[in-house]
């Protein structure tokens, strides 16, 4: 039909374009959003998880990345769908559970969203608080087990060493408050965001000679 652009070359112009709205791809087919959206349907297009959901992209097009998102300028992608898929899986596929921190951190959520409060109710995870925050696992027995072990259960008889951020963490805190107690220390590293045990604490101060020091000041 005269005036229309046939169905290769308004492919050949989506990927080049690389992600379209609906009334951008009624503008190339010249057809109604009905028409176009049976065109996205058949092509198999992803859908923006952020932006309401507005754009489009070809399957071929995405380069996800190891969390299987891809972001085009401000518009994200994923390769599971909705924002509400995504966040299931990404918790699913977690070693250790996933904080409403970095969950919004991963989608580029606000931190204060209203959808993050909904997470909770998501059929596929299970909440639990652990060390001062909310932790997200997934609710498949395995996999939650495996995650929860990892996340707060360290063998029989074993201390876990801070990393290095921690023990920066941890030195900066003592430093500034060296009258506290390790287990003040602990709540207060927790209270930014870097939930750790007093046991974790105390290995790294037992090992740069400190912990005499603290525990004198409590008598």
């Amino acid at each position: 039909m005269d005036g229309f652009m046939d169905e290769k070359n308004v492919l050949k112009s989506f990927r080049h374009r690389k992600v379209l709205t609906i009334e951008q791809l009624v503008g190339l087919l010249q057809c109604s959003v009905i028409t176009a959206r049976r065109r996205l349907k058949k092509w198999k297009t992803y859908t923006s998880f952020n932006q309401n959901g507005r754009y489009y992209t070809l399957p071929e097009v995405p380069q996800f990345d190891k969390n299987g998102i891809w972001k085009y300028q401000a518009i994200l992608f994923s390769k599971y769908g909705n924002l509400k898929e995504t966040i299931i899986q990404l918790v699913k596929q977690s070693a250790t559970g996933l904080s409403a921190r970095e969950i919004a951190q991963i989608v580029e959520l606000s931190s204060n969203s209203s959808f993050l409060s909904q997470l909770q109710n998501y059929s596929g995870i299970r909440r639990e608080k652990h060390w001062g925050r909310f932790v997200y696992f997934s609710d498949e027995a395995e996999i939650y087990n495996r995650q929860k072990q990892k996340c707060i259960s360290y063998p029989q008889g074993v201390v876990r060493f801070p990393s290095d951020t921690e023990a920066v963490m941890i030195l900066v805190q003592f430093i500034k408050h060296p009258h506290i107690s390790i287990e003040e220390l602990a709540e207060r590293i927790t209270q930014q965001g870097r939930p750790i045990e007093a046991s974790v604490i105390r290995s790294l101060l037992q090992h740069h000679e400190l912990l005499k020091k603290t525990l004198d000041t409590k008598q």
